[in-house]
């Protein structure tokens, strides 16, 4: 068991309240007199989610669309933010970074605190939404017989930083300045039994899916739509931070948003995950783990 895992095990131990959902989700939902409150919590470490050569301004971006992201997944409408902020060099541009994601998905900055510190920068972002269904979808809710669905590609983002990394011409921009798909999770919050982002790679996401669901899921790696080149599938399917939305129907059901049906919900097995109808025995290695 990684560090972050065994930790999150002994917080687990910890959060009584319902709205916690036994720390299986990456968000709380709570119950606040006739709404539902969704919140989250992310932070970003330079050297570990960015690289210091990075604009400020696009680490603003995606701290922000990182954690909007994770409304996404619960169908949640954003209402706001709170910024923890490490002050560090180029402050101005991330503010510069903060208006335009604020402005570009209309969510208000409600307030924050900022601290002297670093390197390395740690700064991190609490999101506050409303949801938009009821009951908020899950990832524990996914049952034997539906199809595993996922919209967009994974990749993008791998490429990306990769780009940057190298100081090449090739597109970074997904790795960069990702999108939260906040219209797709709010179409889909009403017909999926679970529904999660990937951030940390796919197969690792799917393995996090099938063990809060209890059930296993068979994947065929090839219905993967990938940026990558095909040398690349098994990379494109463990890199994370391409933010899309993993997701499972009842069979026979068809979202209403562009997506690619990758897989099945089968009966619990010996193992969660099945790839190419082999089994995964260990997520280590599936993706990003702290």
């Amino acid at each position: 068991m990684s560090g972050e895992s065994a930790f999150i095990e002994t917080l687990r131990a910890l959060a009584h309240h319902p709205a916690a959902r036994g720390l299986l989700d990456d968000t709380a939902v709570l119950q606040v007199g006739s709404e539902t409150m969704v919140l989250t919590h992310d932070m970003m470490v330079e050297g570990r989610h960015f690289l210091p050569s990075q604009s400020p301004a696009d680490v603003a971006w995606k701290l922000v669309a990182t954690n909007l992201s994770d409304l996404a997944a619960k169908g949640a409408e954003p209402l706001g933010v709170l910024l923890g902020y490490m002050l560090a060099d180029g402050r101005d541009e991330f503010a510069e970074g903060l208006s335009e994601v604020l402005d570009h998905y209309g969510v208000p900055l409600l307030g924050g605190d900022t601290v002297s510190g670093g390197p390395p920068q740690a700064i991190g972002l609490t999101a506050i939404g409303r949801a938009t269904h009821s009951p908020v979808p899950s990832r524990s809710g996914a049952s034997v017989g539906d199809g595993l669905w996922i919209t967009g590609q994974v990749g993008a983002a791998m490429l990306g930083f990769e780009a940057l990394r190298d100081g090449t011409e090739e597109d970074s921009t997904t790795y960069r300045r990702p999108m939260a798909r906040l219209a797709e999770g709010e179409a889909l919050a009403p017909l999926v039994t679970a529904m999660m982002d990937v951030s940390d790679g796919l197969l690792l996401d799917a393995w996090r899916l099938a063990e809060a669901s209890q059930v296993s899921l068979a994947i065929d790696s090839r219905a993967v739509p990938i940026a990558a080149s095909e040398a690349r599938r098994l990379d494109a399917l463990r890199w994370g931070d391409d933010y899309e939305l993993l997701f499972t129907l009842p069979a026979g059901t068809e979202p209403p948003v562009p997506a690619t049906h990758i897989g099945t919900v089968e009966p619990r097995g010996f193992v969660p995950l099945f790839l190419d109808g082999e089994p995964i025995a260990n997520h280590s290695g599936l993706g990003w783990e702290h």
